[in-house]
């Protein structure tokens, strides 16, 4: 028996027993995406390439900012807009990461607070809606493909306000130690 059949065996069962709404609603339980992502856990190496149109310090930040420094920042976001900025973080990536779907972590803000769905899942490939509420509001979604199990590449389109932005994700895993990284 598969790991899969056996998972998908054990949410009917769940689902009988009335603890869980339906097993075929991906919506209502993770059942439906019993697949393990094929990546290696461990360090790895993520590379974000991203833009940003219409995005904005938030008004309360601005207002709380002298004249002078408000004028640097509104002009230095007005620069920003539409230039790619590409950033690049070390990460480690545990078992416990794949199960729960967290293989691409925002920057900035608190992330406790998103709410994820899994729109599709598969060995190879990953779509994702994510919601983060005010203050600084945020809905996404995030597509991951695993081409080897030591190479991702991915997408992330979402919005902020008014604003939008695109992000394309490429991941090489470094190794199985985790030691160097520090997150």
């Amino acid at each position: 028996m598969t790991r899969r059949t056996y998972a998908l065996g054990l949410c009917v069962w769940m689902f009988l027993l009335g603890l869980i709404q339906s097993p075929f609603l991906p919506s209502t339980s993770q059942c439906a995406f019993a697949d393990s992502f094929n990546m290696k856990t461990g360090a790895w190496e993520m590379t974000y390439t991203s833009v940003t149109s219409g995005i904005a310090v938030p008004p309360e930040m601005l207002e709380q900012m002298p004249p002078e420094r408000r004028a640097k920042v509104e002009e230095a976001m007005r620069a920003r807009s539409g230039q790619p900025k590409t950033r690049v973080h070390k990460r480690c990536i545990t078992q416990n990461d794949l199960d729960q779907n967290k293989l691409v972590k925002g920057e900035g803000g608190d992330e406790t607070q998103c709410a994820t769905k899994v729109v599709s899942k598969s060995s190879t490939k990953l779509v994702m809606e994510r919601t983060c509420p005010e203050p600084r509001a945020v809905t996404s979604q995030i597509k991951i493909e695993a081409k080897t199990p030591e190479t991702v590449v991915g997408t992330i389109d979402g919005t902020v306000g008014s604003g939008k932005f695109h992000a394309d994700v490429k991941g090489n895993w470094l190794g199985a130690s985790c030691d160097d990284i520090k997150e």
